[in-house]
């Protein structure tokens, strides 16, 4: 069963409510497991899949998330377009707890993570000037903003999202850095999630849901995980919604992408000289033409 639009669900969202006829694939990829079992059915008649990234019941840490599985698991059902849904902390005075921000730009300062499909044999460097999709986060934002009263807080349509590797948050010190590198969010989880959808040529977009004010603000509550899981409860009924009508609109509109032609100036050995194992492992990526 194949699917057009990808999820990968945050922090508080495990499940997708709006996906009908769901089935549950167990999928294997020549990086391991996924987080979990993907989910994958019809919303509004777009083909999804869907998967936890920390693993149904929370069970993963950001670091041991394995996102080569999880982005191949999505190449491998055909994913063109992908949402990610993250839970973060606000490192502006202006960007809320329960606002939405829609990040245009990442800093990685991750440190433990597999950051690449490519290696053992094949070389490629894939451009991350604009790590995001325009296409698909232009979808995000006119689906928030379509639903006005319903969602009072506010949206923001670009931003720099830093990712720590955690699972500890930041000491006060690090947190006034990441405000000095001009960072507009903070998370443990889209790096490198990005940079393997973008190998994947795969169409990405991050919906970062506002849960604290990390621990930089002078008079808001310095985070802790009883905080985020709060505000994170009130932030996956909204997530629910916008997710299931932006997935219905790229199903419609299916938009064309610079992430659909990502390795096409970025790969250095040419298929003839892969082993047919490494050969095999990349396929998904380039439609099986390889």
């Amino acid at each position: 069963m194949g699917a057009v639009v990808g999820v990968i669900g945050g922090s508080g969202l495990y499940a997708m409510a709006a996906l009908e006829e769901a089935q549950e694939v167990s999928i294997d990829t020549p990086y391991g497991k996924p987080s979990d079992a993907v989910m994958v059915g019809t919303v509004a008649g777009t083909p999804v899949a869907f998967l936890a990234r920390h693993g149904r019941g929370h069970r993963l840490l950001p670091t041991e998330v394995n996102y080569r599985a999880n982005i191949h698991a999505m190449s491998q059902f055909g994913v063109r377009y992908l949402v990610s849904v993250s839970a973060v902390g606000s490192l502006r005075e202006d960007i809320a707890p329960l606002d939405i921000v829609l990040p245009d730009q990442f800093i990685d300062l991750t440190r433990r993570r597999e950051t690449t499909f490519f290696g053992e044999g094949v070389v490629a460097h894939a451009s991350m000037a604009q790590p995001v999709c325009q296409a698909v986060t232009r979808i995000l934002g006119e689906t928030v903003a379509s639903l006005g009263a319903d969602f009072p807080a506010r949206l923001h349509t670009a931003g720099t999202y830093v990712c720590i590797e955690g699972p500890h948050f930041s000491s006060l010190a690090e947190s006034h850095w990441y405000r000095s590198m001009r960072a507009d969010v903070i998370g443990m989880t889209n790096m490198p999630e990005a940079k393997l959808a973008r190998e994947a040529q795969i169409a990405y977009a991050t919906m970062a849901m506002v849960t604290d004010y990390d621990c930089w603000h002078p008079h808001e509550a310095d985070v802790s995980a009883d905080l985020a899981l709060r505000n994170l409860q009130e932030n996956s009924a909204r997530a629910q919604r916008i997710v299931a009508e932006a997935v219905g609109r790229l199903g419609r509109e299916l938009p064309p992408s610079i992430a659909h032609a990502a390795l096409s100036q970025a790969l250095v050995t040419q298929p003839d000289d892969m082993s047919p194992t490494r050969r095999a492992a990349l396929a998904p990526f380039f439609g099986q033409n390889i």
